[in-house]
């Protein structure tokens, strides 16, 4: 308090005492006990008030000992488990928690890290991940601006994450104590299988493999890629002290569709301490995506070599340019192409009303648009004898697959009777029609989809000018191509859309995270975020049934099911209000890579502890560590001094002596008579 607040107080406490002796001492004409005792409740009572107005501060302080943080971070991974380091990580960690010189000096706090970060958990070392990093990033937030040591229980072998031998601060010392045998055992090792999920039937596919050696001396060792009990490739490899990792590509068949599995072995004479690793289990998706395109045309266009070579850009798909009385069986085709169809297509038409074949049908100014009004209701034409120029509109809200405009705005315009074109129910719009810079109502390009039947309009020739537009702006046709093979691509799909979607892979590594999204279409299909989809997942050669509830996204639902044993699996996706399933498979592959060491990382950890002045620890100098951290004068314990203000308006409890002055004193002076 300042002076002026102390000769404050000192004068109410004067006029307080002058106020009650005047009014019960001064007057009265006997003193008695009574008396004195109003006069020191009165006293009390104007004290109070006066000390209310005048609101002194009180100024409190508090010492308070800080002590330096002591993180002891143990990993949590099934390798520790694997190195045999379980029970010794657990005693290690107990010895340093409970040691009370180190609790002295140390705020000691226990974390324990695998994929995830927790404190005040029991290990229990069966963890699917080793993310260092992130535990290293957790302790980068709870001690900020601090300068502290960290115990680190770990092999070293870190599988997911940014490399954590540069994570840790400047102002942060790490002492590793490293968990596992450091002795070098011989140990032939798949570190990496490098192959696309998906590829196409009767092709080749790459698989590309990293093999490792550990070992001194020369070993020869066999590779092979096996499939069930068939070995589908074997070759030898030697590896010698100077020449401890090699990589191996071989091509192999896709023969059949579906998920096919493989397992990459490699194996030598030579006793290892863990065979585990000289396996790895793989597996693509093989797809039949070819398609047979006939393209007809009665007449002769440079549409028709744009056309196909765009199409052919995938290799997967095969064109053939027919005239219409060519063409007598349409078995051999998944979409039909139909140029600028006449009267000479009736026979075709006819034809393919009992084959169903999706078909695309580019008009212009040799087609019969009467014929087109026959038979089909998707788009009706109205056309003059008149020529017109139209140019293309990209319209972005177009949904039935994902495109993107290339630059239609800019293309050279294509050529088309004039008229009126009216669309039906049904019909979706990707390119609308332009006359220099008047928008029309007509369309440029359209979709239609009825049941498992497509169609696709381009209502305009000289297409071949847009693929040579597209080379002169990009040196390439890739856009071009890009654009008509997603639409025969679309032509070439029959299957309906669906209200309820599921994205799944078709297989998963085990250890690895299991997640299935989903999305759920209203009578519009317009996303439905009040859906309540629950996924059913059954075992194939086990008994295993569990359910789950997807959880909301961002457009999109999503399901973990993290933990699954290895195996194949079937599952049933149910929308619970409509009762709508979708069912599906998936196969888990027998893949630990928490299994597949045979050694800690000794040299990562070493130069974790050299870049922040640590100093490496093994299990058996433990109690050298924390003497050495108890002894360290480098962290001593802060004393913080804490200053609390309060006013004094704020003690409730002086309230209360006012309250209570006041009742005395009022009830005194009743009972005696005096009021």
């Amino acid at each position: 308090m300042t002076t002026s607040t102390v000769l404050l107080i000192i004068v109410s406490a004067l006029v307080a005492f002058a106020l009650s002796f005047y009014q019960y001492l001064f007057k009265a004409k006997k003193r008695s006990l009574v008396f004195f005792f109003l006069a020191f409740l009165r006293f009390i009572t104007l004290l109070s008030v006066f000390l209310l107005l005048i609101n002194p501060v009180i100024t409190k302080k508090d010492f308070e000992t800080v002590k330096t943080p002591l993180p002891v971070l143990l990993d949590n991974s099934l390798s520790v488990k694997e190195l045999g380091q379980d029970s010794i990580a657990k005693i290690l960690a107990e010895k340093i928690t409970r040691n009370n010189s180190l609790k002295d000096k140390y705020d000691v706090q226990l974390y324990t890290f695998a994929d995830g970060f927790e404190t005040g958990k029991e290990p229990d070392f069966t963890g699917k991940q080793t993310h260092i990093d992130q535990a290293v990033q957790n302790l980068k937030q709870f001690y900020r601006n601090t300068s502290y040591p960290v115990v680190l229980l770990t092999d070293g072998n870190q599988t997911i994450g940014n490399d954590y031998v540069y994570s840790f601060q400047q102002n942060t010392a790490v002492y590793p104590v490293v968990l596992g045998d450091t002795t070098v055992f011989p140990d032939l090792k798949i570190n990496q299988l490098n192959v696309n999920k998906y590829v196409f039937l009767k092709n080749k596919f790459p698989v590309e493999v990293f093999l490792q050696y550990n070992g001194n001396k020369t070993v020869n060792a066999v590779f092979s890629i096996q499939q069930g009990n068939t070995t589908l490739t074997k070759q030898n490899i030697i590896f010698t002290k100077d020449k401890k990792a090699q990589s191996v590509t071989v091509l192999l068949d896709a023969e059949r569709v579906g998920v096919q599995t493989f397992r990459a072995v490699i194996s030598s004479p030579e006793e290892e301490k863990n065979k585990y690793n000289n396996i790895k289990n793989f597996a693509v998706e093989v797809i039949d995506q070819r398609s047979e395109v006939a393209i007809v045309s009665s007449v002769n266009h440079p549409d028709l070599g744009a056309i196909k070579r765009a199409v052919e850009s995938n290799q997967q798909r095969k064109v053939t340019i027919l005239k219409p009385n060519e063409i007598k069986s349409l078995n051999d085709f998944n979409v039909l192409v139909l140029y600028q169809p006449d009267a000479s297509f009736k026979g075709l038409l006819d034809l393919n009303k009992n084959a169903g074949l999706n078909t695309w049908i580019i008009t212009g100014t040799h087609t019969d648009f009467n014929l087109l009004n026959q038979y089909q209701q998707m788009l009706s034409f109205k056309m003059t004898s008149q020529k017109e120029d139209y140019l293309a509109d990209y319209v972005s809200s177009f949904n039935l697959f994902a495109t993107q405009n290339i630059g239609f705005e800019q293309f050279p315009p294509l050529e088309h009777p004039f008229g009126t074109v009216k669309l039906s129910a049904g019909t979706n719009t990707l390119l609308q029609a332009r006359i220099r810079n008047v928008a029309t109502e007509n369309p440029l390009m359209v979709f239609s989809e009825s049941g498992a039947s497509r169609r696709a309009f381009l209502l305009g020739e000289n297409i071949w000018k847009w693929r040579l537009e597209t080379h002169i702006k990009n040196k390439s046709y890739d856009e071009f191509d890009i654009f008509i093979d997603k639409t025969i691509q679309y032509l070439a799909t029959n299957s309906k859309r669906k209200s309820l979607t599921v994205n799944n892979e078709s297989f998963y590594n085990s250890g690895e995270p299991i997640a299935i999204t989903a999305q759920y279409f209203n009578k519009n299909y317009e996303f439905d975020e009040n859906a309540r989809l629950t996924i059913i997942v059954k075992g194939n050669d086990s008994d295993f049934s569990k359910t789950y509830d997807f959880l909301k996204g961002n457009n999109e639902y999503k399901v973990n099911m993290d933990g699954l044993p290895t195996g194949k699996y079937t599952f049933t996706v149910k929308e619970n209000t409509s009762n709508t399933t979708l069912n599906g498979s998936f196969e888990v592959l027998d893949f630990e890579i928490e299994k597949q060491f045979v050694n800690p990382d000794l040299t990562r950890l070493q130069q974790t502890a050299g870049n922040t002045n640590g100093q490496v620890y093994y299990p058996l100098q433990i109690e050298k560590l924390i003497d050495f951290l108890s002894k360290n004068d480098s962290y001593k314990a802060t004393q913080k001094v804490k200053t609390t203000k309060s006013p004094l308006i704020d003690w409730l409890t002086l309230l209360i002596i006012l309250c209570l002055s006041l009742a005395i004193e009022w009830f005194t002076r009743k009972y005696n008579g005096l009021l």
